[in-house]
């Protein structure tokens, strides 16, 4: 097996669930056999700022931070977010973003705009791009707080971690009384 590291980047604000699903993602490959390196960025977090969480798999990894531009996958829980994380993805990466806009205090206060055309732009620099209405699709499952997971759903589709790893890490990661709708929520991603 060569030593190819699969680098990962997860990117929302805080509240939106990114700190679960990067662990439940690290379980994931730790269960298929990788070596697994994780790191968590936050901003103000618990006040909605920004927050990064950068995967790292392969057979070993030495560093839990993605390099700049060597990102493969990007997966973002909110647009402008998603937008403004484009830098840490390798030119060819792949975008797998929720069709969410939460506006920062800038633009709350008025002091800014919330910037227009974010997926169009996304869309013409990366042609391995997926938009999708997390909120619907978890309101779907059964609890709209379950995005986060419609998202991994949809994220698992393009690594090579087979589905029972990711239900054992589900598992693992999520309370009991939570288990099936996020169970729900990931097989909806994973089907888009």
């Amino acid at each position: 097996m060569s030593n190819s590291i699969t680098n990962i980047l997860l990117v929302g604000v805080g509240g939106q669930g990114i700190l679960l699903a990067s662990e439940i993602l690290s379980e994931a490959a730790m269960l298929a056999g990788f070596d697994v390196k994780k790191s968590e960025i936050h901003g103000m977090s618990q006040r909605g700022g920004s927050v990064v969480s950068h995967v790292r798999y392969g057979t070993e990894v030495f560093s839990p931070i993605v390099p700049e531009g060597e990102g493969d996958i990007l997966f973002g829980f909110e647009l402008m977010e998603t937008f403004r994380s484009l830098p840490l993805l390798k030119p060819h990466g792949t975008v797998v973003a929720n069709d969410l806009k939460i506006s920062p205090p800038s633009v709350l206060m008025g002091q800014e705009s919330y910037p227009s055309g974010l997926s169009e732009k996304i869309k013409r620099e990366f042609d391995d791009f997926l938009l999708l209405d997390g909120q619907k699709l978890a309101s779907d499952a059964g609890n709209v707080k379950t995005a986060n997971t419609v998202l991994l759903g949809a994220v698992s589709k393009r690594l090579n971690i087979s589905e029972e790893f990711w239900m054992n890490a589900l598992e693992k990661m999520v309370p009991a009384k939570a288990l099936e709708v996020n169970k729900k929520a990931f097989r909806l991603g994973r089907e888009l």
